[in-house]
Order: structure tokens, then sequence, then C-alpha cells
């Protein structure tokens, strides 16, 4: 099955990047899902902006948002 592209030069979307990373390092696929849940919801929660153009401060308002918006959830 051929990996879907995110841009014109044929890299991997981010995701597909994620797994890669994982399975190479033998993660479980429960581990695996989890990350990818929190970083579909930290890149989310950023207007889907790549994590790679985005620092400390970032980080720092979305465990924030977390703790303060989505305490009761």
């Amino acid at each position: 099955m051929e990996e879907k592209r995110s841009n014109d030069q044929g890299a991997p979307k981010l995701s597909a990047q994620i797994r890669w990373v994982l399975r190479r390092k033998h993660y479980s696929l429960r581990t695996e899902r989890s990350y990818l849940f929190w970083i579909r919801n930290y890149v989310g929660f950023h207007n889907m902006r790549h994590p790679r153009g985005m620092g400390k401060h970032e980080i720092e308002s979305f465990l924030t948002h977390l703790a303060v918006d989505r305490k009761n959830v």
C-alpha cells in the first residue's frame, strides 16, 4: 500500500512519519494510537500548524488548555 504524500516533493505525511519511527522502535500498537491521538489534538488546537514550526509557547498553551479548559473531560 502506498503512503499518502503531503506535498509536491513526495514527503510522507506527519502521521506516516510518526508511525514509521514508532514501529522502528517496536512501540506497541496501543502506544502508537495514543501518541497519534495526542499529536492530532495538539496540531488541531493550533489550527493545523505543523509541529516543526511550533515551540515552547505552543506546548505551554496546549498543556494549559488541557489543565484548565478540559480538566473535567
